[in-house]
This record gives structure tokens, C-alpha cells and sequence, in this order.
């Protein structure tokens, strides 16, 4: 039987598709934890006084992450420091 390339290619572009597809459900299933789990659990952590830097270090945030929720939330953030001129 002779091998068509197209055919495997075809079978090639379906593994990544169905790769593709996976990391779509993980990477919408890690937005949903942050939201829903990891911002609120930080916010109380920085309401009860916890270090900040400990707080982003846990939630494997950035600090711009962590201070947009902060001051969402109402909590008191330091104005972003202006670059050295």
C-alpha cells in the first residue's frame, strides 16, 4: 500500500488540534481557579495583614496582578513609582 503524505499530515494537524483544544480547557480552567479561588484568597490574606511579597509569591502572581486586586478591593496601594530620570 503506497503512503499518501497528505494523510499523514491531515492525522499530524489533528494531533495538534486536539493538543491545541487541551491547553484551551487548561488555560480557561486556570483563569476560572484565579478568579474565582486565588484573588479572593489573596485579598483576605492582605486584609489580615499577610506580607505582600509573600502573598504574590503564593498565588504566582505578578505585583501588578496582585495591586490591581488590592485596590480593587479597596485596600490601601502604594502609587506606582515613576522612573528614575
Amino acid at each position: 500500500m503506497t503512503e499518501i503524505p497528505e494523510e499523514k499530515q491531515a492525522a499530524a494537524l489533528r494531533a495538534v488540534a486536539e493538543a491545541g483544544a487541551r491547553r484551551a480547557e487548561l488555560l480557561k480552567e486556570a483563569e476560572r481557579v484565579l478568579a474565582e479561588e486565588i484573588q479572593p484568597r489573596a485579598i483576605e490574606a492582605a486584609r489580615l495583614g499577610a506580607g505582600r511579597n509573600r502573598i504574590r509569591e503564593l498565588a504566582g502572581v505578578g505585583p501588578s496582578t496582585l495591586y490591581r486586586w488590592l485596590e480593587a478591593a479597596g485596600l490601601p496601594v502604594r502609587p506606582k513609582r515613576q522612573g528614575g530620570t
